[in-house]
């Protein structure tokens, strides 16, 4: 049978409330006491029980993870960060998928795990403020990614700023002498907003600098994949050659360099590449990416922080958090 707490009780000769006391680091316990208590635990390999001890608190001690995709190499980086943050609270994370369809996130946020989960950290990409106005569940939430809505939003929201990072990495390219700058990652659709902010970040560092940008230079997508970029990337080769390339994440940059590469082109020297999102695998690509570096690690704590306030009462007023980004320069753009 699993040890319980009377039994380390009577093993280290003390009450049970001084073995709870040593359990839960209470500072009153005497060295001597609490090396009892702890031998005594070692040698029963005693294990608090950390599910009875949250429902006595009215808490699952589990938080739930929404994300879109975790084909998409940032969210299961993010997810891994999540989950580090998460665990030095204590807390399990249970992470869902929802592939971006607005049907799947609806239900997310209708509280259908409610009895699960003490909170909820979700990254949606269809849902419209609508929706978010229509929740009828109680359970905290945190937003990942875009703000959704133009009005003021009744829940905290972690992101970064995705227009001054993508003029960033496009003045980048421009700043190197590159006249002809294309862009991959357009989606023509309800879930495309990130695209559209990136988009918005291009245009604007292409006008700042006087560099011309015919619409032949940007790609649409539907997915962003390696698939899909090496696709856009064999696109643009059939037209004007451009000589550089922003795509709006790593995984369409890899496919790029793909197309690139396969085709004989040299990179960067004919045509520079960049990403966004500084993934693991744009690290050990050949060439190596330079990229977009959000903090994705802050971008975690800071969600989690914010959860962990709303699940101690803490103040009703919405929180903002804008995470910084920097640029990761590597090879690909030399």
């Amino acid at each position: 049978m699993r040890p319980r707490l009377k039994d380390v009780a009577e093993l280290a000769g003390v009450s049970i409330k001084t073995v709870s006391n040593v359990v839960n680091d209470y500072p009153h316990v005497s060295s001597e006491t609490r090396a009892k208590v702890e031998a005594a635990i070692a040698e029963l390999s005693y294990r608090p029980n950390l599910s009875a001890r949250s429902l006595r608190a009215g808490r699952s001690g589990v938080v739930a993870l929404a994300v879109p995709d975790l084909d998409n190499a940032y969210f299961a980086e993010l997810a891994t960060h999540v989950i580090t943050a998460a665990d030095r609270r204590g807390w399990t994370v249970l992470i869902d998928q929802t592939q971006g369809d607005r049907a799947k996130e609806r239900l997310v946020v209708s509280g259908i795990r409610d009895h699960l989960i003490d909170g909820l950290l979700f990254s949606p990409l269809a849902l419209t403020g609508r929706d978010l106005a229509g929740r009828d569940d109680r359970t905290p939430m945190v937003l990942l990614g875009e703000r959704i809505g133009t009005g003021r939003s009744p829940y905290d929201h972690v992101g970064i700023d995705n227009v001054a990072a993508a003029r960033a990495a496009t003045l980048h390219l421009a700043g190197l002498g590159r006249r002809r700058i294309a862009a991959i990652g357009v989606q023509r659709t309800p879930s495309g907003a990130t695209g559209r902010l990136r988009l918005k970040g291009y245009q604007q560092a292409l006008a700042e600098t006087g560099t011309p940008a015919p619409a032949s230079l940007v790609a649409q997508v539907t997915r962003w994949s390696r698939a899909d970029g090496a696709e856009a990337m064999a696109h643009l080769l059939a037209g004007e050659m451009p000589d550089a390339v922003f795509c709006f994440n790593d995984t369409l940059a890899l496919g790029a360099l793909r197309t690139l590469l396969s085709r004989g082109y040299g990179v960067p020297d004919d045509v520079m590449v960049m990403g966004f999102d500084d993934i693991q695998d744009g690290r050990f690509s050949t060439p190596t990416l330079s990229t977009v570096a959000p903090d994705k690690s802050l971008i975690a704590e800071s969600a989690v922080d914010l959860l962990a306030g709303r699940l101690g009462g803490g103040t009703d007023r919405p929180r903002e958090v804008c995470v910084p980004h920097r640029l990761a320069f590597r090879e690909s753009t030399g």
